[in-house]
């Protein structure tokens, strides 16, 4: 189990990052637009600069929705190596069955 802590600090961090989601988009189109000019790019840079952290998609970490765990988790399921073969064994993820050959 993940320290509750840190569970609900991601959690804060995905509604942040849907709060800015259109700022951060807005001033990154006119970063990466070539025909901005120098001042515009200068001035979405830096009010980009100002945004909070804790908005970037990029750090919010992917969480096993059972144990809370970010190592071994598996996007298609969305959770952990651990809890899937838990839930695959117990026959609760539908069309996954135990490998024999």
């Amino acid at each position: 189990m993940a320290k509750i802590s840190k569970v609900v600090k991601n959690n804060k961090r995905k509604v942040r990052v849907e709060l800015w989601r259109a700022r951060r988009l807005g001033a990154k189109k006119v970063i990466n637009n070539p025909k901005s000019t120098i001042e515009e790019v200068d001035a979405a840079v830096l009010k980009l600069q100002k945004m909070p952290r804790d908005g970037s998609p990029i750090r919010v970490r992917n969480r096993c929705s059972q144990s809370g765990r970010t190592r071994g988790y598996l996007r298609k399921f969305g959770v952990s190596r651990i809890a899937l073969r838990d839930l695959a064994l117990q026959g609760q993820i539908p069309g996954v069955v135990k490998s024999s050959w």
